[in-house]
């Protein structure tokens, strides 16, 4: 298999949305401490729960559980860490445990008194949560109701019970426990019987089930009765049997789903779903989901109360036979968040790790990979739940479409919006749809194409070797991003490119960057704010002989750094004025400006968001300044050196990480590898202009120190650095993932910090004093020598997969040759017309 084939799956295993279709309320806070932690693991109650501890399961979720909480593979440390998280805050701690769940399918018929109600968990998903209707704990209350009231019948008022729930929209399937009560060889059903049965329960007899609905004929006949309702509906809403694992209440013989053999075909258009992988008989499951029609398998709860070699075995037992359409995964998360966390870490990993081997035997292909993946963890519970309020799968028809309608409705002066993204020469690209055409395409799933060619383009639209005009991609908006356009009537949204199967390109910078962050939050447990600090220079210009000549005056005098002198012209602070009331409008967060040192030069400083949305808005950022500028005559650039002999401009960004240790190895790693990083970062020939010593840039030296501006990572407090070798010449989403990805690979590995801190100029300091720090390497001192670095990095490779590796060498190369057969102050013009 390719390598990026295989990141091609590992990526989309990571980041699909999971429709969790089985599982049970969390507690109430009030209530976490009357039940055992170690519950998250097994299904083992009293005495024989304490020896839980040394089994595979618990050992391996202790392991999981200390890497996210960065403490000591304890179970008692990790009891600590998790009690601080939550007194901190636990609704928070709650949503980073149902993290990549789209929505649950909810069973909320378990201790209903001590838990939260179903519909709360919705602020814990990206779309509402949904009921699963227990059919016993229905009985219960009905046979409760018959021995308070003498009006009623328990068989029309269970029928009408579930009548309700049917056309109910709220509930999207039913579920018997009747596994734990009389078993799974449900008798034959005799309707006669079953009232007779009723009517002649003596009231001690109808209090004994309505505690605990556990009789030979009432059990069986509350089953029959749902299913018969069911199937008179068409409702196509599933009846879900527990079956195997379960607590020692259960009896395990008759728990194999092959005592239900009778009972579906009984019931040949009712949907039934067999949980829980029927474990230990996952091979029967998988044989009657097989050959039913309407049998469907779920392979949940396994994760995590099985051994990781026992889930790779239900997984691959449970694909012996059953279709992958008819194969789905739930948590049966319950009482703690824990036990979402550990099941989704667990079913991405051991589907990896399945899949990846049926790729590597040719048993599959990639896109069977990828499809089977989509059947399991998404789209297979769809069908058969009528449910209709999740409207996401990255690969599916247009996510967020609700938002954009209510984005219109609160701004109805839109007319357009720009689809945009950022190709590998980050040049920014648009296709702009006025909003009533958007409307009719994203109604139908649908958005617009360009050709393939468009991850090899130059600015001069020149394609680059081995791109072809063939084929094309779509693009696919972000809802997430939305914006009000620096123009009136315009609305902005960042994109990413899908193919026409609605997969992701992985050579997409945006999606790249989006997966990454996924593989490192749920594998390394790290997640990171990003602030950018935008530097740009305001030059005006003017044509003669055909030829635009910038800067042909000072826009400013006497201009230094956060000098006040630089700010007393009224057409600067109109125009900075004007840039700030426009970011105001669009919600871009700045939390400071002032003057920087060289003509017309200035400095944002942006708030801290997470990765993605802190580029999203950089872009936009950028636009605004650009488009104010321009409509007061001016030209706003990145450009590293717009004006040669002054200070350069740079797109300095500042990290921080969580949780904050061990943020030196998070250091070492972008130390060790920023020679091949700065490919990415200083990614331009005019870059190097910049790379000086003793001139506020972070100069030539790899170092870093404590408040250091003359060291290319200047280390700030807790775990935020600043980043300095960056300029607006880079992809910031390329470069975010390089910077990112080089810090987790330092803290994977362990990385030493071999360089001390440098609290001097590394450029005035003796060989020998240099040595004694640990600096010994120079920054590349062109972009020649930076991509020789970046190609001969295995590390890049790995971090940027070899879809985004090939693809940048390719157009970087092609880049350089064009920019190095110019003249410098032709090259200088060219860059400033296009950043």
């Amino acid at each position: 298999m390719q390598r990026a084939d295989r990141q091609q799956i590992l990526n989309f295993i990571q980041t699909i949305p999971i429709i969790d279709h089985h599982a049970h309320n969390l507690l109430l806070p009030s209530e976490q401490q009357s039940r055992s932690l170690l519950s998250i693991t097994t299904e083992a109650t009293g005495e024989a729960m304490q020896q839980t501890a040394s089994t595979l399961a618990h050992l391996r979720a202790v392991q999981q559980l200390a890497e996210i909480l960065h403490c000591e593979p304890d179970w008692n440390t990790v009891q600590s860490n998790l009690k601080k998280r939550k007194n901190i805050d636990n609704e928070s701690w709650a949503k980073y445990c149902f993290h990549g769940i789209e929505t649950v399918l909810i069973d909320d018929g378990l201790d209903a008194e001590t838990v939260h109600p179903y519909n709360w968990h919705d602020r814990l998903t990206r779309s509402p949560c949904k009921r699963i209707v227990r059919l016993e704990k229905v009985a219960e209350q009905v046979l409760a109701h018959s021995i308070e009231s003498t009006t009623g019948s328990v068989f029309e008022d269970f029928a009408s019970e579930i009548s309700r729930a049917i056309v109910d929209p709220e509930v999207v399937g039913f579920k018997s426990v009747i596994c734990y009560r009389t078993g799974l060889a449900i008798p034959r059903y005799d309707e006669s019987e079953f009232r007779r049965g009723i009517s002649l329960a003596s009231t001690l007899k109808l209090k004994q089930q309505a505690s605990r609905l556990q009789d030979d004929v009432l059990g069986p006949g509350f089953v029959h009765l749902t299913a018969q309702l069911i199937a008179a509906s068409e409702s196509n809403k599933p009846l879900q049997f527990h079956s195997g694992l379960g607590d020692n209440d259960i009896r395990l013989p008759f728990s194999s789903p092959s005592h239900l053999q009778s009972f579906i075909e009984r019931y040949p258009t009712v949907p039934i779903v067999l949980l829980h992988a029927s474990y230990p008989f996952t091979k029967e499951a998988g044989y009657l989901a097989s050959v039913y029609q309407n049998v469907y398998m779920d392979i949940g709860e396994v994760f995590p109360m099985v051994s990781k070699e026992g889930q790779e075995s239900v997984v691959r037992e449970s694909l012996e036979l059953c279709p992958s359409e008819k194969l789905m995964w739930s948590t049966d998360g319950h009482w703690f968040p824990e036990t979402y966390l550990l099941a989704i870490l667990q079913i991405r990993e051991i589907l990896a790790k399945v899949l990846l081997d049926y790729v590597d035997s040719r048993t599959l292909t990639v896109p069977a990979a990828i499809k089977m993946t989509q059947d399991i963890l998404f789209k297979s519970s769809q069908p058969i739940s009528s449910f209709r309020d999740v409207q996401a799968m990255d690969h599916s028809p247009i996510e967020g479409l609700e938002s954009f309608r209510q984005f219109l409705h609160q701004n109805p002066t839109v007319k357009y919006i720009r689809l945009q993204w950022v190709d590998y020469t980050a040049t920014p690209r648009v296709r702009i749809l006025p909003v009533r055409n958007a409307l009719d395409l994203f109604t139908q799933g649908k958005s617009v194409s360009v050709t393939k060619a468009v991850l090899g383009l130059l600015q001069t639209d020149a394609m680059c070797p081995g791109f072809k005009s063939v084929g094309h991609y779509e693009i696919y908006p972000i809802m997430t991003s939305l914006h009000l356009g620096a123009r009136p009537g315009h609305s902005m949204v960042e994109c990413e490119f899908r193919c026409d199967d609605g997969q992701a390109v992985p050579a997409c910078p945006r999606t790249s960057l989006r997966a990454s962050l996924a593989l490192w939050a749920n594998h390394h447990g790290r997640k990171f704010l990003v602030g950018f600090e935008i530097e740009v220079v305001f030059m005006n210009y003017e044509v003669k002989d055909n030829v635009v000549n910038y800067g042909v005056s000072p826009i400013t005098q006497g201009q230094s750094w956060s000098s006040a002198r630089a700010l007393h012209d009224d057409n600067i602070m109109n125009l900075i004025e004007s840039i700030m009331d426009h970011f105001e409008r669009c919600n871009i967060g700045i939390q400071q400006f002032h003057a920087e040192s060289a003509p017309g030069q200035f400095e944002f400083v942006m708030d801290p968001k997470e990765p993605i949305e802190a580029v999203d808005d950089l872009i936009f950022a950028r636009d605004i300044i650009a488009t104010v500028a321009s409509k007061r005559g001016l030209r706003a650039t990145l450009v590293s050196k717009a004006h040669l002999g002054a200070a350069g401009t740079g797109s300095h960004v500042h990290v921080s990480m969580v949780p904050s240790q061990p943020h030196q190895h998070f250091l070492a790693g972008i130390l060790k590898n920023l020679s091949a990083i700065a490919a990415i970062t200083y990614p331009n020939v005019a870059s190097y202009e910049r790379v000086a010593d003793s001139s506020w840039s972070g100069g030539t030296w790899i170092s870093w120190g404590t408040q250091n501006r003359e060291t290319p990572v200047r280390y700030i407090s807790g775990s935020r650095y600043e980043i300095k070798c960056l300029d607006g010449f880079a992809n910031p989403y390329l470069a975010l993932r390089a910077i990112l990805g080089a810090g987790v690979q330092g803290i994977v590995d362990s990385e030493p910090l071999t360089q001390k801190d440098c609290l001097d100029d590394p450029a005035l300091l003796s060989p020998d004093e240099r040595q004694a720090l640990g600096i010994t390497q120079r920054f590349p001192g062109s972009f020649d020598d930076a991509l020789n670095c970046f190609r001969d990095s295995a590390l890049m490779r790995e971090i940027l997969g070899d879809a985004v590796y090939g693809h940048y060498l390719t157009v970087k190369q092609a880049e350089n040759e064009m920019l190095q057969g110019m003249e410098t102050e032709e090259r200088r013009r060219w860059l400033i017309e296009r950043y």
